[in-house]
Formats: structure tokens, C-alpha cells, sequence
């Protein structure tokens, strides 16, 4: 098979005169590539290495963000898991239904329970856990696997916590009940 130069010269493009040139010029770079000790591909190398390296790295770091997503995933699949698996009823035997108001984020929801899952919310036993567009009551243990996950999940958590009256306070005797409707 002729080579380029040889198909070159016979199209016309080129003349003996520019091919022997050439030919000239090659010779000479690498008789100096020799002599001087440099590559004369040292510089391509170099750059498909940056190249290589920089590819690594987009790599390493693409493989980060999807690890991480799948992490997210799995959390938010035990945190599903565990909610259905210990949701209460939030009505009881027979008994008559109340509005439970609560604030999620800047809106005011409401629950209907029964009056003994009312006490149960307000006493922190039964804790308010958003389910998707959904709210659920689970156990306060449960809320504290819950939390260690992810705490935008919960909703509401109430404790009791024993405040020191003020000896000064003018209201210290009248007591603001837990279950105040509002």
C-alpha cells in the first residue's frame, strides 16, 4: 500500500520538491530528539495523562454523589419500614373522636384520635411522624431510631419537662392544662 506522500505526489497536490522537504524536516527532529535526549511525544503523553486523571477524579467524585443517593434511599426505606411496621390506631374502642391540632412547619393539621391517644401525645408516649402526604402515630421509642435517621420526619414530639416556678411569678398558681383545645 502507498503511503499518504506517495498518493499525495501522484493526485498532484504536491510536488517532489515539498515532499523531499518534508521528509527533510522529520529526519531532522527526531537526529535532535535524539541528541538533546527529549521525546517528541513526551508533551501528548503528558496531556492524555492530566487527561486520564482529570476523567478519574469526575469519576470518583460522580461515584460519591450516587453512593450517597443510594444511602438517602436506604434511610428513607427503614424510616418507611419502621412507621408502617409500629403505627397505633389513632381511634380507640368505641370511644368519641377529638380534634388533635398541631403545626407542621407553618400550617396548622389536625388529627382525629380518641381522647385516651389525645393524653397519650400530650404525655410524649405517642409521637407524630409524617408518612408521605400522611401523618402516623408511632411510639416514642421508635421516634428515637426515627430521629437518629432523619429528624424531619417527626412532627410532633412533646415532653414533659419540669419548669421551676418563679417565687415572684403573679400566675404561679393557676395551671395551663395540657390538653387546652385551641
Amino acid at each position: 500500500m502507498p503511503s499518504l506522500q506517495d498518493q499525495l505526489l501522484k493526485a498532484g497536490l504536491v510536488d517532489d520538491k515539498k515532499a523531499k522537504q518534508v521528509k527533510k524536516e522529520q529526519r531532522k527532529q527526531k537526529k535532535q530528539a535524539r541528541h538533546t535526549g527529549e521525546d517528541p511525544h513526551a508533551e501528548i503523553r503528558q496531556s492524555a495523562q492530566a487527561t486520564r486523571e482529570e476523567k478519574a477524579e469526575r469519576d470518583r467524585a460522580l461515584n460519591r454523589e450516587r453512593q450517597a443517593a443510594a444511602e438517602k434511599k436506604a434511610i428513607e426505606a427503614q424510616i418507611r419500614q419502621l412507621i408502617q411496621t409500629h403505627k397505633q390506631a389513632k381511634r380507640g374502642s368505641g370511644e368519641g373522636e377529638v380534634e388533635y391540632n398541631f403545626t407542621d412547619g407553618t400550617k396548622i393539621k389536625k388529627l382525629l384520635v380518641s381522647p385516651r391517644v389525645q393524653q397519650q401525645i400530650i404525655r410524649g408516649q405517642l409521637i407524630v411522624v409524617r408518612a408521605g402526604d400522611n401523618y402516623e402515630l408511632i411510639p416514642k421509642v421508635v421516634s428515637d431510631k426515627i430521629s437518629e435517621r432523619d429528624p424531619d420526619y417527626i412532627v410532633v414530639a412533646n415532653q414533659k419537662t419540669q419548669e421551676a416556678v418563679d417565687e415572684d411569678d403573679p400566675y404561679k398558681d393557676y395551671v395551663i392544662p395540657d390538653d387546652l383545645m385551641w
